[in-house]
């Protein structure tokens, strides 16, 4: 349904991200929404879940399409998942360490409960997935509009000194600005999550795009009204040295009803880490299903119709990357690698313009919006390397080559001694976890 599909868009980029730069928001809101519009083009013309790997199977073959799937399946959505439950369980505990950060151990555990709970709800149920998605959307709306009146109140009692001066000490330089928007589209991603459940979506072509106009400008104008009212507050400084700034702004405007905010905040990137687990696990499904990942992760439950061993590998993926996690690293090091493939999805659009001209196209845009997505790709991906070259960026592209070592002799030859092997490793958890394959 629409409201489910603009939920899923609205409940998965709204989480716990905020910055003290109106202008990076707005920039990165205007980015967001011309980026989806050209997922809302090959979403309506090729209509199969799995997202940038569908697109880039059908411009340029099975191997970039591989080399996506590799790098996503096996690092950037189980460190999405990560790095929302570590939001998630930095503002859960902080009620209970009044004055002080809570201990590392502590936010780990909380992390690595929230992401079993939500593992577990998805492989109990499509349909339970979808009301938590709608509930948690819901909720973080609330505390949204909470937080922006509460701020235009202490605007209108004349608290507005902050905003005259919110840019002072900006630093100018390419990396800097790279880095900026790095951490501006972190908090925008989500705006390609509907195109990875295409096959489960109802009527694609009318609900898609609508989904993505709707859902990304409301974003956007909540990410930015939000962050005034922040300012109204609180300086540029206080907002980068506090480590939750939704908490900080409860305490100092809505007391004693404080404990509202983190309440909901925590429901908010909750809800975040439901949506981004629910389209992980359809992303390992379906490439799983075409042979280019371990074929069990393709098999359904038997009893629940859901894609349980997709998600449980997603979630042990994720519980294994909040163990060294420093949130910060790993923003940069996600926002790298997915900017690489969202830059060649857009040029995949372009590609199938001229190559597959027979396509039927419900949504067109014009070509110039995914060239700029293709340009704006290449600045994000290259400007930090320039300006400040960490050893982060090259183990990110080993990595994701990596995957060629695995997918010569597993999927381009089908080596039978190694696929007969894997086969019999496999056999135990297909009858532990009771599933089987799709067409069954």
């Amino acid at each position: 349904a629409l409201l489910s599909a603009i939920c899923l868009i609205v409940g998965t980029m709204i989480g716990s991200a905020v910055g003290p730069c109106l202008l990076i928001w707005a920039a990165c809101g205007v980015l967001a929404t011309l980026g989806a519009l050209c997922y809302a083009e090959l979403g309506t013309m090729i209509t199969k879940s799995g997202g940038e790997y569908s697109y880039l199977t059908e411009a340029f073959g099975p191997l970039l399409a591989y080399l996506y799937s590799w790098t996503t399946v096996m690092v950037l959505k189980p460190s999405s998942f990560a790095i929302i439950t570590l939001s998630f369980a930095e503002y859960a505990a902080n009620p209970f360490y009044p004055g002080c950060t809570p201990p590392l151990v502590v936010i780990k555990c909380l992390a690595a409960v929230a992401i079993f709970m939500i593992v577990t709800v998805n492989c109990f149920s499509v349909k339970l997935a979808n009301y938590v998605q709608n509930f948690f959307t819901v909720a973080k709306l609330f505390i949204i509009l909470v937080i922006v009146v509460a701020g235009m109140v202490m605007l209108a009692r004349g608290n507005t000194e902050n905003l005259s001066n919110a840019f002072d000490g900006t630093s100018s330089s390419i990396g800097a600005i790279g880095l900026a928007f790095y951490n501006g589209l972190w908090a925008y991603d989500g705006w390609n999550q509907l195109n990875f459940i295409t096959e489960e979506l109802k009527q694609p072509s009318r609900n898609l795009p609508l989904a993505i106009l709707i859902g990304i400008p409301l974003v956007c104008v909540c990410y930015v009204l939000v962050n005034v009212a922040y300012f109204s507050v609180m300086t540029a400084t206080e907002l980068l040295l506090s480590p939750a700034v939704a908490l900080t702004f409860g305490d100092r405007v809505l007391y004693p009803l404080s404990w509202i905010v983190p309440l909901f905040v925590v429901l908010s990137t909750f809800g975040s880490a439901n949506g981004s687990c629910f389209t992980a696990g359809r992303l390992a499904y379906v490439s799983g299903r075409e042979g280019h990942m371990v074929k069990i992760l393709s098999y359904i439950s038997l009893k629940r119709y859901t894609p349980s061993p997709a998600l449980m590998f997603n979630g042990i993926l994720a519980i294994i990357y909040i163990i060294p996690a420093d949130i910060n690293t790993l923003i940069n090091y996600f926002s790298f690698a997915q900017w690489v493939f969202y830059g060649l999805t857009a040029l995949a659009l372009i590609v199938m313009r001229f190559t597959r001209k027979e396509l039927h196209r419900p949504v067109k845009v014009p070509i110039v919006i995914p060239g700029l997505i293709v340009l704006v790709s290449c600045y994000l991906v290259l400007a930090p390397i320039i300006d400040k070259p960490d050893m982060e960026y090259l183990y990110c592209t080993i990595f994701i080559f990596s995957g060629l070592l695995l997918y010569y002799p597993f999927v381009h030859r089908k080596v039978n001694w190694a696929r007969r092997k894997v086969t019999h490793l496999i056999q135990g958890c297909i009858l532990l976890m009771e599933v089987v394959p799709p067409e069954n």
